[in-house]
């Protein structure tokens, strides 16, 4: 099972939930040159939304982030794997955090219909470094 695991920061944007909110945030980052590698959108309330987003380079979100005045909460760590959509792949994954004892406690993940897959694994701040371990990364 061929993947790649990297560790990366995420961060949060709280926005009020209206038709376009993704459509702004995303294209005035974009228009500032900032490159996500993931991005989820889940509703925190009935007018509220919470987006999280992965950039490329956590610094330069920072500093366009707080040029666009979004109020960012963050950053919060987080694995990235990327590979051959196989199967397995991802149980193979969770085993070796599973042996370690490491509780994930949320995930999301998708495949590209043309044989890879991207699935971003949140396990507590404290969980951190063991999971690192866990997975050799």
């Amino acid at each position: 099972m061929a993947f790649t695991i990297r560790p990366v920061d995420y961060y949060y944007v709280n926005v009020r939930s209206e038709l376009g909110a993704a459509y702004r945030v995303l294209s005035d980052l974009a228009a500032r040159g900032v490159n996500l590698l993931a991005f989820t959108a889940v509703p925190t309330g009935p007018n509220l939304e919470q987006f999280t987003l992965f950039p490329a380079d956590p610094a330069a979100f920072v500093d366009e982030a707080a040029a666009a005045q979004f109020p960012v909460e963050g950053p919060h760590h987080a694995l990235l794997v990327e590979g051959d959509d196989e199967l397995g792949s991802l149980a193979d994954l969770h085993e070796r955090l599973f042996v370690h004892g490491v509780e994930v406690y949320a995930s999301a993940g998708v495949t590209d219909a043309r044989g890879s897959f991207g699935y971003v694994v949140y396990v507590r701040e404290d969980q951190f470094e063991l999971s690192r371990e866990a997975l050799g990364v």
